[in-house]
């Protein structure tokens, strides 16, 4: 249950909190992916230093390597990486989705074969949630089957169909006290599909549910159109999350139709390749160009001695110039990668508090 603080009166935005077993998070909230159990280049100190209340994980990545029996002999996965706060773990339908020729959907769950060294793997809708019980995850999701874009409509139907019936068999999965399951609507780019999967699940009653299948190649107007009908098909009392999503604007938009939930690889990946965002001083995120993206590796970086963003309060920005950075990304030096990915997260976190501000204040 999500325990709701103000409600826009211009949109569906909303704040609230959701109380889980490793701490209570503010919503709406994004959450910064260790996908490896370790958000790539940075610590679990660096991640609470900037305020992060909750990340995710995900089960497919694990389950291979380094192994289930080895995350539960550690004593779970918030202990085997140091992590104090919650953590969601995605279920790996995603990752299995990307497989491709390398996958096998069955009405049992989905044969595999890694792509680290071609094992083959069985994984069924009780196992996934089985070994998310043995991780110690705050939120777990469901097994579930994402349809492409594009795809047929027989195609979608089939992948919502099978997601419902795995969700009715994992509904039935005992946890471990305090655990949550959440299950993911499906139904692609078809108005009555996505709504007859938000039914289909909310009839079962999870403590919370995902708009999956989306941010897969379709056009950005598209997704808020799904958005808009697919929401408000879902339980106000419950949390709403919009998986693998995404660019900021994106982001806004989607809180504005009602969403609680976040998390997107951009912050971290970009920051890698050098591409950091800052603010553009807008009064409103609602504005066009609230941010902007700087190429921290063009040449005119080379003597720019100011901070990334001179507003910005993270470790990066106060201790670093972007002349700095930029010479540690021409000289191949790691410290680049921690100082961007820092600067990014912080950026992301900083929206969400931007947002849920704005929320209260009435101006989303």
């Amino acid at each position: 249950m999500i325990k709701l603080k103000r409600q826009s009166g211009i949109s569906f935005a909303r704040t609230g909190t959701l109380k889980l077993a490793y701490g209570t998070v503010e919503t709406p909230f994004f959450m910064p992916i260790a996908t490896k159990a370790s958000v790539k280049a940075i610590d679990s100190f660096d991640l609470e230093n900037l305020g992060a209340e909750i990340i995710l994980s995900n089960t497919y990545h694990l389950m291979l390597r380094p192994g289930v029996e080895v995350v539960k002999k550690s004593g779970g996965l918030h202990k085997f990486m140091n992590w104090r706060r919650p953590i969601l773990t995605d279920s790996g339908g995603f990752q299995i989705f990307s497989l491709a020729g390398q996958r096998k959907i069955k009405e049992d769950g989905v044969i595999f074969r890694s792509h680290i060294d071609g094992q083959k793997f069985v994984l069924t809708p009780e196992l996934a949630l089985k070994i998310q019980k043995d991780f110690g995850s705050d939120i777990a999701m469901v097994l579930d089957v994402c349809s492409p874009y594009p795809c047929s409509r027989e195609e979608a139907e089939g992948a919502a169909s099978l997601t419902t019936k795995w969700a009715e068999i994992s509904r039935k999965q005992k946890m471990t006290k305090g655990q949550k399951v959440f299950a993911i609507v499906q139904g692609s780019v078809y108005r009555d599909l996505r709504k007859q999967s938000a039914r289909e699940l909310v009839d079962l009653n999870f403590d919370g549910y995902a708009v999956g299948g989306l941010a897969v190649g379709e056009p950005r107007a598209k997704m808020m159109e799904i958005l808009d009908y697919t929401v408000s098909a879902l339980p106000a009392d419950k949390p709403r999350y919009l998986m693998g999503v995404g660019q900021p604007e994106e982001i806004v938009g989607a809180v504005r139709r009602g969403v609680d939930m976040f998390d997107c690889v951009l912050p971290t990946r970009n920051a890698r390749h050098g591409l950091l965002y800052v603010f553009t001083g807008a009064r409103k995120l609602s504005e066009n160009k609230f941010y902007k993206t700087l190429h921290i590796t063009n040449e005119r970086f080379k003597k720019d001695f100011t901070p990334i963003d001179k507003n910005c309060s993270c470790y990066s920005c106060k201790n670093y110039s972007r002349a700095y950075l930029r010479h540690l990304f021409s000289a191949g030096e790691p410290l680049a990668l921690r100082l961007a990915t820092i600067h990014n997260v912080n950026f992301y976190l900083e929206l969400m508090r931007k947002i849920r501000k704005e929320i209260n204040l009435g101006k989303l």
